[in-house]
């Protein structure tokens, strides 16, 4: 991958910057969802994006991800860490305002699809889990909404 290239994927992360809100539809119907909110900051050196998120619920970890251009493959990745102690690695992609995150591994696969508004301030996602990896179902539906550039 050309350096240029590599760059211009890394900058265009730039849309992630800022603190979000998220509402999560995991809770059951009638019950409000728990207060949810993430970050993206440049790392030093603005070669990888980290992400920080809060999530007041029980079922749902806290965590940390680092999101970079691997320099072996050219790909996007995303490093997961969170409250549980679960570490995992995530392919990623951005394009056209449709980021994509995806994990095939036996017994526990995941995918997520979310689409930036117009605006930019608003992403609609959802995440799928496949336990075959074949089948897949809907594991929840999320919101995240710019609270602060």
């Amino acid at each position: 991958m050309s350096t240029d290239r590599k760059r211009q994927d890394i900058d265009d992360l730039e849309a992630f910057v800022g603190l979000w809100g998220i509402t999560a539809s995991f809770t059951p119907p009638g019950v409000a969802p728990p207060a949810a909110e993430t970050s993206f900051e440049w790392l030093e050196g603005r070669h990888f994006l980290v992400q920080r998120w809060h999530v007041d619920h029980p079922d749902a970890p806290d965590g940390i991800a680092i999101v970079g251009i691997d320099n072996e493959s050219g790909r996007c990745r995303q490093h997961f860490f969170d409250s549980r102690g679960e570490a995992r690695i995530y392919e990623m992609s951005f394009k056209d305002g449709v980021w994509k995150l995806w994990r095939d591994h036996p017994g526990f696969s995941q995918r997520f699809t979310g689409t930036f508004d117009e605006s930019g301030d608003v992403i609609t996602g959802t995440f799928e889990l496949s336990r075959d990896g074949t089948t897949w179902e809907h594991d929840f539906d999320t919101t995240y909404t710019r609270l602060r550039a």
